[in-house]
């Protein structure tokens, strides 16, 4: 029983590696449909993850070191791999190399992860886009586009595709404080920021479906910098 106690929440971060890895496949092959499923298994089990070992006090440095190794596939490779897919079905030829840009989204995706391990200020809130939000922004929109052409000055002029790499990028790393689903307390008055962003997330799927997906994201950071003060 305790093996199956200090061994169960790494189970799950291996979860969602494994489940990264196939989504990543699969978006190579051109399935991007299966690769939004194991996005969103990945993102669950990245959830629990962290619930179950706080539930059966099994945290562990190799836990932590484990969550960011699988992260680093699921919310740094795929959304990497995403912009370069995009940026390959623009043929623009006369460059043949610059779609590989899109992997910088990757690089930054590792460093994120890295500071994140180290700062230990981020406690109750993000320091910067967080890569599984970052994740959601880029595939989100990737996925609107094939489903119903949602974002298409985006996904059909590449220019502003390394525009949209370069901001994420940097967004990854940005001192710009961003809301963590973590309760500090349950004050009414110090989960306002969390509240506005439930509430909003909710109103924009309602309203835009899938192309909400993505545009929640972009809510969620206005939000949180409309919030600064309070995200400590």
């Amino acid at each position: 029983m305790n093996f199956i106690k200090n061994n169960l929440a790494n189970a799950i971060t291996l979860g969602n590696l494994f489940s990264g890895c196939i989504g990543a496949v699969h978006l190579i092959l051109g399935d991007y449909q299966t690769t939004a499923i194991c996005i969103i298994v990945s993102l669950v089990l990245d959830f629990f993850d962290g619930f179950i070992a706080r539930a059966l006090k099994s945290n562990s440095n190799l836990g932590v070191q484990l969550d960011s190794l699988a992260d680093m596939v699921s919310f740094g490779f795929i959304p990497g791999l995403t912009m370069f897919v995009a940026l390959t079905e623009n043929h623009f030829e006369n460059i043949p190399w610059y779609y590989y840009l899109g992997f910088v989204v990757t690089l930054f995706s590792c460093l994120r992860l890295a500071i994140f391990n180290l700062d230990e200020e981020q406690k109750y809130y993000f320091k910067g886009l967080n890569t599984p939000s970052n994740t959601i922004l880029l595939f989100g929109m990737y996925y609107a586009f094939k489903e119903n052409h949602s974002f298409s000055f985006l996904f059909e002029n590449h220019t502003y595709l390394l525009i949209l790499t370069a901001i994420c990028s940097w967004l990854l790393i940005s001192p710009i404080k961003m809301i963590a689903m973590k309760f500090k307390s349950m004050k009414l008055e110090d989960n306002y920021p969390k509240i506005a962003l439930l509430v909003g997330a909710i109103i924009l799927l309602l309203i835009f479906k899938t192309m909400g997906i993505p545009l929640v994201i972009i809510y969620y950071m206005i939000i949180s910098i409309i919030f600064q003060k309070q995200l400590k």
